[in-house]
């Protein structure tokens, strides 16, 4: 999903990528494509209207997205790290 397979490049997309994994036990070999899609879309369906999150005032994300009042910021930014480790380098 990234340009140089570096993690910090897209590290929304690697946390979303772990939570499924392991909260949703993603991590496994699956009998065919279609179980594998059939737990992926359920797990994805869970992760955006059950799930509460921290970085969304525990909302969870479908209700965080058509809210009007403003989220408080949770989260770091691995970004600027990550683009200060690649000008060291």
């Amino acid at each position: 999903m990234t340009e140089n397979g570096e993690a910090y490049e897209n590290p929304i997309a690697e946390r979303i990528n772990g939570i499924l994994k392991t909260e949703f036990k993603l991590k496994r070999v699956f009998s065919s494509r279609s179980e594998a899609l059939l737990e992926v879309t359920k797990s994805i369906e869970s992760y955006n209207h059950l799930r509460p999150h921290m970085s969304c005032d525990f909302l969870t994300p479908a209700v965080a997205h058509v809210t009007d009042v403003p989220l408080i910021k949770r989260w770091k930014n691995c970004r600027r790290k990550y683009k200060s480790l690649q000008k060291n380098n």
